[in-house]
C-alpha cells in the first residue's frame, strides 16, 4: 500500500506541476485529497499507515525548509534542530516530566511559535552572513541543540530522552495505539503547509525572497530590507519544523537526542535538491521518494542484498553513501532537480548556451 500511495502522490504532483490553469490544479488537489483520505480504509496494515505518517512528516519538513532554501536561497544545514525543539516542547509539556499535560492541539501551535522564536534568535545575528559562512553557522546550531537536550538530564532525560508522553485526544476520544489518527493529522498538516507556502510564494514577501535568492545586492538596491526578509524566511521555515516535531513526538510517545542528528538535516536538504528547490510539487516528489527510501527500502537493504544479489553485507549504515550517490548523480545529469520550476529549468538549460 505504501508504494501505491507514493506513486499516486508523485503522479498527481507531476500533473499539478504541468497544468497551468488554477481550476484544474484545484480539481487535481481535491481528487488527491479524497484518494488519500480513503486509502487507509481500503486495506493495509497499521505498519503501512505508520510508514505513510513518517513520509508525511518529511513532506512537512521539506516544504518548511523550501521556504528557507528554495524561496530565499539560504543554505540551512541545521534544520533538524527546530524539529527537535518542536518534539521536546511536546515531550516536556505533555508528559509526567513537569506534570503540565497540556493538550496536543495547543502544543502544535505553541511548538511552532517556539521554534519560530528560536529561528529569529539564531537568524538575527547570523543572517548578515552569506553562502558557506551561513551554512557553517546553521550546521553548528544543528549540532548544539541535540547536545543541549542530551546534557540537560534533569529536564530532558539526557541520552535516554523522555517517554510516556500523553496520548492526544480528539473531542475526548484518545488516539490510542493505532497510526490512523496520526495519518489524518499529518494529512491536515500537509494541507495547511501547502496552503501557507503557496500563498507565501505568491505574496509580496515571497517575491522579495526570490529577488534576494537571485541577487541580494540588486534586491537591496530595489528597496527590499534583505535582513528582515531573510529573518522572516528563517522564522517561518522553523515554525513548520516545530509543528512537525510535535506530531512526530506524539506518534512515537518518546523523544531522545539520537532522533535529531545531522543526518536528518542532510536528508531533508536532499529532498529539496532531488525534487527541485523552490518548486512546491517538486519538493513533495523529492520528500516522498526519499522518505520512501529512508523508511522502507534502507531498512531492508541487508535482506535485498542477501535474497536478490546473494551478497552477505552489513548495509544498515549505508544511508549516507546512498544519499551521496543520488546527489552526485543528480548534480551531474539533472542539476535543476526532477521537477524544477520553469524559471530554474530555463536558467540551468540556458547557462551552457550563454558561454562564449
Amino acid at each position: 500500500m505504501v508504494y501505491a500511495i507514493a506513486a499516486i502522490v508523485i503522479a498527481f504532483a507531476v500533473a499539478i506541476d504541468r497544468v497551468r490553469t488554477k481550476r484544474t490544479k484545484l480539481l487535481l488537489l481535491a481528487g488527491l485529497a479524497v484518494l488519500l483520505a480513503v486509502a487507509p480504509r481500503l486495506g493495509g496494515s497499521d505498519a503501512s499507515v505508520n510508514a505513510l505518517v513518517d513520509i508525511g512528516i518529511y513532506v512537512v519538513l521539506a516544504l518548511g525548509l523550501n521556504v528557507v532554501v528554495g524561496f530565499a536561497g539560504l543554505l540551512d544545514l541545521g534544520y533538524a534542530a527546530f524539529f527537535a525543539i518542536g518534539a521536546y516542547t511536546y515531550a516536556m509539556l505533555a508528559s509526567p516530566q513537569f506534570g503540565l499535560h497540556l493538550p496536543f492541539w495547543v502544543l502544535l501551535f505553541l511548538a511552532a511559535a517556539l521554534a519560530s522564536l528560536c529561528g529569529i534568535v539564531l537568524g538575527a545575528p547570523t543572517l548578515r552572513l552569506r553562502g558557506d559562512y551561513l551554512a557553517i553557522v546553521t550546521l553548528g546550531f544543528g549540532e548544539i541543540v541535540p547536545q543541549v537536550f542530551q546534557n540537560l538530564t534533569k529536564y530532558t532525560g539526557g541520552p535516554n530522552g523522555i517517554g510516556a508522553l500523553d496520548v492526544p485526544t480528539f473531542f475526548g476520544i484518545p488516539f490510542g495505539q493505532s497510526a490512523l489518527p496520526y495519518y489524518y493529522v499529518t494529512l491536515a498538516a500537509i494541507a495547511l503547509t501547502l496552503l501557507l507556502t503557496n500563498n507565501l510564494r505568491a505574496s509580496r514577501l515571497g517575491r522579495a525572497w526570490m529577488a534576494i535568492r537571485e541577487d541580494q545586492l540588486a534586491a537591496a538596491h530595489a528597496g527590499i530590507d534583505t535582513t528582515r526578509s531573510k529573518l522572516a524566511a528563517f522564522a517561518l521555515g522553523a515554525s513548520f519544523s516545530g509543528f512537525a516535531g510535535v506530531i512526530f513526538a506524539a506518534k512515537l510517545s518518546l523523544v531522545s537526542p539520537d532522533l535529531f542528528q545531522f543526518q536528518v538535516s542532510v536528508l531533508v536538504v536532499s529532498m529539496l535538491v532531488l525534487g527541485g528547490m523552490g518548486n512546491i510539487p517538486g519538493v513533495v516528489v523529492g520528500a516522498v521518494l526519499l522518505g520512501l527510501l529512508n523508511g522502507t527500502v534502507l531498512p531492508q537493504l541487508d535482506t535485498i542484498a542477501t535474497d536478490v544479489l546473494h551478497v552477505h553485507a552489513d548495509l544498515t549504515q549505508a544511508s549516507f553513501l546512498i544519499y551521496g550517490v543520488i546527489l552526485v548523480g543528480l548534480m551531474l545529469f539533472r542539476p535543476e532537480g526532477l521537477l524544477p520550476d520553469r524559471e530554474r529549468r530555463a536558467e540551468m538549460h540556458a547557462a551552457p548556451n550563454e558561454v562564449v
